[in-house]
């Protein structure tokens, strides 16, 4: 079936959004390449009956987005291949009636907004004046430390207050912790398949990145040693828990391996537990076998709600100094009406009440898709947001991503989780928290179909 030009009974309102979605996945197809001239706004309205306004802001949308270019005098073209801050979800939300699995969140419903209004309207009481007149980050840090390091047992580190920041969740801690451990030109190690922004976080910091081979633990250590022993390797950043693509959860045995192989090579190591303790048996975390090369950072807004953008950055003492000053310059303080909602929520019991609600909805829906899926063979985790869907026979990544885009249901490609360029593990993540239970059974029940279908058969319908 060809994508590309669109048939207009397809497009759906609003007509220039349709349009766009639909250039996106002939390119993701193959049907559009790098380089390839696309028709005029003129001719493209009259071919497909749309005014030519409409096809302008289509063709804006795509070109904001980095899609396609313009050339004054030469017309209009598709830009070529994914840049580095290439996202795996959709970027302004779903379009017309998309199931989204691309965006990895936790399970959100009612019971939540009316526990944050009911939060709110509490502070509207009792709001303290050191959440609203607090100019300086030791002076919050001293409010909240004794609820933060409570959470931080409960993730499995029993840490001192000396080596605890405080952020707005994990992407500030993300940034601290890579500044902190290198500078300008040093090498970061990480998996192969990792964090999707940590290549363009990195360039932004001036920092090098290198994937290493990764199994179904994680990475490999003979790789991880070759690398060192190759160059000078400042840091190694990892995902151990189930938060990584491919659902992987690294045994102790492995963990211990790998601390090893970084206490020889004097290499750091930062350990993103962003999930923190939404996985039931895990093992402790790395941070608690190697706590003094080990920056270490979780939140709440994974395991507990989406807008609780409250963090946890722990750091080893000899890099305290350094990491305190690189948060001063990234963002000063964590944002005390969130550290004062989420300190509260840990010392009341808020906080575990919402942890085990989430374990128990995410287990549920785990157990739904594995029965959905049971023909296809994927990768998840007990308690995971998400699953990772090797490339089922014949399958490109692009061309499975097309197909479900065009039955209605959004993927994210493997590829935008590369950090090599020798990847050979392709696949699709789906997230499995962002929509009702009975939305994402649909969309699984899509996604099986093609699992078990060639590239190339007549499309399904939802």
């Amino acid at each position: 079936m060809t994508i590309w030009p669109p048939n207009p009974d397809d497009l759906r309102r609003p007509a220039y959004r349709s349009l766009a979605e639909a250039l996106i996945s002939a390119v993701d197809a193959g049907e559009l390449r790098d380089g390839d001239r696309l028709p005029t706004h003129r001719n493209l309205a009259y071919d497909l009956g749309l005014s030519v306004q409409t096809v302008s802001r289509a063709y804006d949308e795509l070109i904001r987005r980095g899609v396609i270019a313009g050339e004054v005098g030469r017309g209009t073209f598709v830009k070529s291949g994914r840049s580095d801050t290439q996202t795996p979800f959709l970027p302004d939300g779903r379009y017309g009636e998309l199931i989204d699995f691309s965006l990895l969140k936790p399970v959100f419903e009612p019971m939540h907004l009316n526990m944050m209004r009911r939060a709110l309207s509490k502070l509207g009481g009792d709001l303290p004046a050191s959440a609203v007149s607090s100019f300086r980050p030791s002076g919050v840090l001293r409010n909240y430390t004794t609820s933060a390091l409570k959470w931080l047992k409960r993730c499995g580190l029993d840490v001192p207050s000396q080596g605890l920041l405080l952020t707005n969740g994990n992407t500030a801690a993300m940034t601290v912790a890579l500044m902190t451990a290198a500078g300008t030109g040093d090498l970061i190690v990480t998996e192969e398949l990792g964090h999707h922004t940590l290549r363009p976080l990195s360039r932004y910091i001036g920092l090098r990145i290198q994937g290493l081979e990764i199994d179904d633990e994680g990475v490999v250590p003979s790789a991880f040693a070759r690398a060192c022993e190759k160059s000078v390797v400042k840091a190694i950043y990892l995902m151990p828990t189930g938060l990584n693509p491919r659902a992987a959860t690294m045994s102790m045995e492995r963990r211990k391996e790998l601390v090893r192989l970084a206490r020889l090579h004097d290499v750091l190591i930062i350990e993103n537990d962003a999930w923190g303790p939404l996985q039931p048996n895990r093992p402790e975390p790395i941070a608690a076998l190697a706590p003094e090369r080990t920056l270490y950072f979780t939140s709440l807004t994974k395991c507990i709600m989406p807008g609780l953008r409250y963090g946890f950055l722990v750091v080893p003492e000899t890099y305290q100094s350094a990491a305190a000053n690189r948060h001063l310059v990234t963002s000063w303080m964590v944002t005390p009406l969130m550290a004062e909602i989420g300190s509260r929520w840990i010392e009341d019991g808020t906080s575990e009440f919402l942890l085990d609600w989430q374990m128990k909805a995410l287990g549920e829906r785990n157990r739904k898709a594995a029965a959905i899926l049971s023909s296809t063979v994927f990768n998840c985790s007990e308690n995971g947001m998400h699953i990772w869907l090797p490339m089922p026979g014949s399958w490109t990544e692009d061309a499975f991503v097309a197909h479900a885009r065009l039955n209605g249901v959004a993927l994210a490609h493997g590829s935008s989780f590369e950090l090599s360029d020798s990847v050979n593990k392709k696949g699709v993540r789906i997230c499995l928290g962002a929509e009702t239970i009975e939305t994402m059974e649909r969309g699984l029940t899509v996604v099986s179909r093609l699992a078990r279908s060639n590239p190339e058969p007549p499309l399904l319908t939802l």
